[in-house]
């Protein structure tokens, strides 16, 4: 695979083109991060949807297998959950375990569940358990 990048001039707009010969999961996670305009791009079987990524309550790895969880949907990502991850970096997105990273404004509440995890309630009435690994973090981000 060839990469060049070149600066555009003054005034002009920055360009991405992608020329391939097929498809690959690796050259549409690609697109996918580029996309990312407060979107972001999941499937319902092979079609493919642009959610916001205000409407995402969580999203969790399941068997190798990305789903994200809206009010009233569930979607599959072509990404990794990692990859999931950094695409909602900077946002209001906070990983509470090995398998899920949630929307902490869609947090309802929280409260212990034992042998030090969490479980947080949902404003969709959900309940996601946050693991003893994460509840530092989950601290520091509401200042219990």
């Amino acid at each position: 695979m060839k990469i060049i990048i070149t600066e555009p001039a003054p005034g002009e707009e920055d360009t991405v083109t992608i020329n391939v010969k097929c498809m690959s999961d690796n050259i549409m996670r690609a697109i996918n991060l580029l996309k990312n305009d407060g979107n972001m791009t999941v499937y319902i079987d092979d079609n493919a949807f642009m959610l916001p990524i205000a409407d995402v309550f969580y999203s969790e790895s399941v068997e190798l297998k990305t789903f994200i969880y809206a009010e009233k949907a569930v979607y599959r990502s072509r990404l990794k959950l990692y990859e999931v991850e950094e695409l909602l970096s900077g946002s209001d997105f906070l990983r509470i375990s090995k398998q899920v990273i949630v929307n902490v404004q869609k947090i309802k509440s929280v409260k212990p569940a034992g042998n030090g995890r969490f479980q947080a309630e949902l404003v969709n009435g959900e309940r996601v358990i946050i693991s003893r690994q994460y509840v530092h973090a989950l601290k520091e981000r509401f200042r219990l």
